[in-house]
């Protein structure tokens, strides 16, 4: 139980799903967990759910002001940063084709999902090096290797996480800095945002069926990923893609 001990790790999107699973278990394993989120009743139920050791405090990830506040406030009162996982992010409305996209929903999708996490690591960096290192983990999707017509500016974010992640390792590998950078791609986890896709029963059924190990993904598979890549486990991984999806991507 004690994997990430004494370690302070941030959670972006930690108010639901993914977010809340990974949080969860890194505070069972003995990280003291930041839980940051915009959706304030799911972020305070989170930390009530940990019990000790977690706090929350609320975040809009696609402003650069919030980004100085929360990582200024961590160095402030727990004195160091060890890992941060940027996983807050949102799909959008289903369909959503690339000629029937707005641009200012394309740019919404954008802002949280590649902005957000370009933000996090900008300031995430400074604060993981000055505490003798950490991790990074960055939340992408199986639609980073795959055509998304009918989410196109989603798999365009996811797209670019894949690739900005391994920019940030390399850089900070070059530099000397000891801060690892990863990517995670959930495949379809049952989440109140991977249920929006699936609309009914007979989609579900259907997409089910496409998925090689025959079940969808649950939040606490992912987590254990994320667990893997904030530990000292990782400590010879970085620029790395971890693909956890049943299968899909070996298709």
């Amino acid at each position: 139980m004690d994997r990430v001990a004494d370690k302070v790790v941030l959670v972006t999107g930690a108010g639901s799903g993914i977010g809340r699973a990974t949080a969860k278990l890194l505070a069972a394993e003995g990280a003291t967990v930041i839980v940051t989120d915009v959706n304030r009743p799911g972020g305070l139920e989170t930390v009530q759910q940990i019990g000790g050791r977690a706090r929350f405090e609320e975040q809009d990830t696609s402003k650069e002001a919030d980004w100085k506040r929360i990582i200024d406030d961590i160095l402030a009162r727990e004195g160091r940063l060890d890992g941060l996982v940027n996983n807050a992010g949102i799909a959008g409305p289903f369909p959503s084709t690339f000629e029937g996209e707005s641009l200012e929903q394309w740019r919404r999708i954008l802002s949280i999902n590649v902005e957000g996490v370009f933000l996090g690591c900008k300031y995430g960096v400074p604060a993981l090096r000055s505490s003798g290192g950490g991790s990074i983990v960055n939340l992408s999707s199986l639609a980073a290797f795959l055509g998304t017509p009918d989410l196109s500016a989603y798999g365009a974010s996811k797209g670019a996480v894949r690739q900005f992640t391994k920019t940030v390792a390399i850089d900070c590998a070059r530099k000397g800095y000891k801060v690892r950078c990863n990517s995670v791609h959930p495949g379809i986890i049952i989440t109140p945002m991977g249920e929006s896709i699936l609309p009914s029963e007979k989609a579900r059924e259907r997409t089910r069926q496409r998925v090689p190990v025959g079940e969808f993904g649950t939040p606490e598979d992912i987590a254990y990923g994320v667990l893997y890549l904030i530990s000292d486990e990782s400590r010879f991984m970085t620029g790395a893609e971890l693909v956890i999806d049943g299968g899909m991507n070996a298709i």
